[in-house]
């Protein structure tokens, strides 16, 4: 079947939205053509079998037993329908055509039955029946040939995505929470599985494919398509799990129409309820919600970090609560298949993120943990750059991480970055915030270039050499190190001074705590280089005053917090023999991971500072992934002449203008 077949097929499903205009919003077509093209095709699929499936319920029809395996068995597929109605006898029918259309879907197998009442398929039976467009609704679904023989399994697929693609742009303004644009899905299989290639036309190929956040299914059709382009008599189980009912429904749709197992799609959170066990997938790729919090399963993550260890799958790390992208790659990660002692097994990850999960996060936080886990297991294969404003929701900068297990030998220990953010063709008309597209040609440019990119980076004669850098994992590390100064104080009674220390806690606690600040402000006006001096003469005030000198070390500490001020050239505290570390002076650096710190120390501070030291105690190790940075090329500001010549010339270009308006 040729794509002008598709598009026929799809304009004629599509054709009901001729009917529905006026008492349905354009963003709601969708939720009456999908589902009636499930239930069109369903009943074609099982058309051949109609026969066999009613002696089968009639022959149990007495019978106190689930007849459920005999009927499956009857129809020849995983679903069936016990009762002799069709959409046509329906149609025929106006009067009771949402009666007998009810009892139609409630006759389906469960499996069918809850994929249709996902689309909450009910309620739009009463509203077509109620504004009287049910039966022509039906009518047109019925002149609908979708039967195997003439619509295979394979070509449904591309029927039903053209659908779910026009019903995605119709209600563009949420189109991206459960479709992610075509050409970057095939651009995303690409990477992911072109290196397999050859191990794919193995005869008697079997592969399995994973998406956690999969949406109406779209990258699972791709990889299952580029895998059987590959080789046509592969076997590709896909799998995968949806929160969203409407998505999960169309999904499920997809895989019943196709002929997979609908069951191998789960429904739920990924996070607190994972719908595959501990099964493992050779292929995963995700497109998840970006920068979507995860408070709602806060609890279950938690426990599962806290309590499960490398059991579990969150062990390296927990992000923010507001962004659970990195969840999800540690999810992904945990259902990799184990690379075996010949090299063999392992799997392949493709993931889409924004810029957050690359450098969000200092160091020892959740989100550079995650990063580090990741990096020291050396299993980020790459990150690609994409370019802005290429899906429907959010115009920003987007990501593909590309992980695996099992690294190809001249890879092991390094990662490449590679720069693909002028890769693009804009679009005739803007979708949403999707103003720019992926041609053939990009998609084909950017496989090529991944596919040499170490060749590519270690060539700086290939044109393309500025958009691949490969790097050692350790390149991404560094260390967090706190660099401290000495406390100097000087030692004086001023009015502030004096009022700071009346506020002072320890001192209001004194049982003459007044007579007490009276005393000190007897020394109004006096001055001391050093503590020890400064102490003397207050101690000397306050016992002249007739009190006692108070004990205890919060008193000590108030006292020199508010008689000391801060001065370059003030004496040094110490504390135990050693310099006391001034909190108001301490700075951070990152140093790169491998690197002898004291010897930055050295070079980069002691110039400066030469009395700073690193408290090797508060030393972190980091990790993050500066994609920009690494890519960015320095443009020097156009010369100042240049910029005035082009302002007198607009200045004088504007003048004529206005002298031919007064004219």
């Amino acid at each position: 079947m040729n794509s002008s077949k598709h598009t026929e097929l799809a304009n004629h499903a599509w054709s009901v939205a001729d009917l529905l205009r006026g008492d349905y919003k354009q963003s709601d077509y969708g939720k009456v053509i999908l589902p009636f093209t499930v239930l069109r095709r369903l009943e074609c699929v099982l058309e051949p079998t109609r026969e066999k499936v009613t002696e089968t319920v009639a022959r149990f029809a007495d019978q106190d037993i689930d007849a459920a395996h005999f009927l499956r068995k009857a129809s020849g597929h995983s679903f069936y329908n016990r009762s002799d109605l069709t959409l046509k006898k329906i149609a025929a029918d106006p009067l009771n055509a949402a009666k007998n259309l009810q009892i139609y879907v409630a006759a389906f197998s469960e499996n069918a039955r809850e994929v249709l009442d996902k689309y909450e398929f009910s309620q739009q039976i009463k509203r077509l029946d109620g504004a009287d467009l049910l039966y022509k609704v039906i009518g047109k679904f019925t002149d609908l040939d979708l039967h195997p023989n003439v619509v295979p399994n394979h070509n449904m697929g591309y029927i039903f995505e053209e659908l779910i693609r026009r019903f995605a742009e119709q209600s563009n303004e949420t189109a991206g929470e459960h479709f992610t644009p075509r050409e970057v899905i095939k651009l995303m299989v690409n990477l992911l599985i072109a290196p397999d290639g050859d191990a794919l036309t193995v005869p008697g190929a079997v592969r399995t494919v994973m998406d956690p956040a999969c949406g109406t299914g779209g990258m699972l059709s791709a990889a299952e398509e580029y895998i059987r382009s590959l080789n046509p008599d592969a076997t590709v189980e896909v799998y995968g799990q949806e929160l969203n009912p409407e998505s999960w429904a169309i999904c499920r749709s997809d895989l019943m129409i196709k002929g997979q197992d609908p069951e191998h799609i789960a429904f739920g959170n990924s996070f607190s309820d994972p719908g595959h066990g501990r099964e493992k997938f050779d292929y995963l790729l995700a497109n998840p919600p970006f920068g979507v919090e995860w408070k709602k399963v806060k609890d279950e993550v938690e426990y599962e970090h806290k309590n499960l260890g490398e059991a579990g799958r969150f062990a390296a790390g927990l992000p923010r609560i507001n962004d659970g992208s990195l969840l999800f790659l540690q999810h992904m990660i945990s259902m990799m298949k184990p690379v075996d002692v010949k090299g063999g097994g392992g799997s392949r990850i493709a993931i889409v993120f924004n810029g957050s999960p690359l450098f969000t996060g200092a160091a020892g936080s959740g989100e550079s943990e995650i990063r580090r886990w990741i990096l020291e297991n050396d299993w980020l294969e790459a990150v690609v750059a994409l370019p802005d404003q290429l899906f429907y929701n959010t115009g920003i900068s987007t990501y593909f991480w590309i992980l695996t297990n099992r690294k190809a030998p001249d890879h092991k220990g390094k990662v490449v970055l590679l720069d693909a953010r002028d890769q693009f063709q804009k679009m005739r008309k803007s979708l949403g915030d999707k103003r720019k597209e992926l041609g053939e040609q990009h998609i084909a440019d950017v496989t090529r270039l991944y596919a040499e990119a170490t060749q590519v980076a270690g060539d700086p004669e290939h044109p393309l050499h500025a958009k691949v850098k490969v790097f050692d994992n350790e390149a991404f590390g560094y260390q967090r190190i706190t660099v401290e100064r000495p406390l100097k104080l000087r030692f004086e009674v001023t009015e502030e001074t004096a009022t700071a220390l009346a506020a002072a806690k320890p001192i209001q606690k004194l049982a003459d705590a007044d007579f007490f600040v009276a005393a000190v402000r007897t020394l109004l006006g006096s001055s001391w280089s050093k503590k020890s001096d400064a102490l003397v003469a207050l101690k000397d005030a306050v016992v002249g005053a007739g009190l006692l000198w108070p004990t205890g070390a919060p008193f000590a500490k108030s006292v020199r917090d508010t008689i000391g001020v801060r001065d370059p050239e003030g004496e040094v505290q110490k504390i135990k023999g050693e310099s006391e570390p001034d909190a108001d002076l301490r700075d951070y650096e990152n140093v790169p991971l491998g690197e002898d710190v004291e010897e930055y120390l050295k070079r980069e501070v002691h110039p400066h500072v030469p009395d700073a030291w690193i408290d090797h105690t508060k030393t972190k190790i980091g990790y993050e992934i500066p994609v920009t940075r690494h890519f960015y090329v320095y443009e020097p500001p156009r010369p100042l002449a240049e910029i005035d010549a082009e302002l007198k010339a607009l200045e004088a270009e504007i003048q004529t203008l206005l002298g031919e308006v007064t004219e």
